[in-house]
């Protein structure tokens, strides 16, 4: 990303493009007071302040916070203390944040270990009972049905 001017401005689509993000998604933005765009006309011209904003944004919805959330620290924004009150906020929000999602990741973990064993049991079981059934069993029957009846004639001319 390149690094932002103080006095630059950007076009919806400029932002769009370093940012991955649509221009549905900084519509929205707008709507809900996240981004505050200057106009000229119809157009949309966002600021410096605007696109560190949208950086925010974008890296507050990865983590999994919601929009509230993320208004809320960002409204702490205060350059006179050079934003300490709104990094104590932020970072405990953070590491809260952090073990939320490492007990999401425990227990995805968990459910695809279910799945797996899952799997494995009514694998065992069709291979027991049915194994035409296994999923691949009727590819693997028409490679094995190719090398057990080969062609008598494979040079013969077809009519």
């Amino acid at each position: 990303m390149a690094i932002a001017d103080e006095h630059r401005t950007y076009s919806i689509r400029q932002l769009c493009r370093e940012f991955s993000a649509t221009a549905r998604a900084l519509r929205f933005y707008e709507d809900k007071g996240l981004l505050t765009p200057a106009r000229k006309g119809q157009t949309r011209v966002y600021d410096a302040r605007d696109r560190a904003r949208l950086k925010l944004i974008l890296r507050g919805r990865r983590i999994g916070f919601s929009l509230q959330e993320i208004r809320e620290m960002m409204d702490l924004y205060d350059r006179k203390d050079h934003n300490v009150h709104q990094m104590a906020i932020a970072l405990r929000r953070h590491r809260a944040q952090i073990e939320t999602l490492k007990q999401q990741r425990d227990d995805i973990d968990g459910a695809i270990q279910t799945a797996e064993e899952a799997c494995a049991w009514m694998e065992s079981k069709l291979l027991e009972h049915r194994p035409d059934l296994l999923p691949g069993a009727e590819a693997y029957a028409s490679v094995l049905k190719a090398h057990l009846n080969p062609d008598p004639h494979p040079f013969k001319a077809r009519a």
